[in-house]
């Protein structure tokens, strides 16, 4: 199962899309198309799970397709 975060990095400013909890594949200036763009790629590569981490980098929500 491949494993997707949503994450914002250090400064809350910026949120990345990233595999594996590894390299980010995408940077967004906000955290709901972050989300948005997770859910994308978890749904398009299933079985998979989003896991959305909030501005304070603790784990807000886990989706799984």
């Amino acid at each position: 199962m491949k494993e997707y975060t949503v994450t914002p990095n250090k400064d809350a400013t910026t949120w990345f899309v990233k595999v594996e909890d590894v390299a980010p594949l995408e940077e967004y200036d906000k955290q709901s198309k972050a989300i948005e763009a997770g859910e994308k790629l978890a749904q398009e590569n299933q079985p998979s799970r989003l896991i959305i981490f909030d501005e304070y980098h603790k784990q807000q929500e886990i989706k799984t397709f």
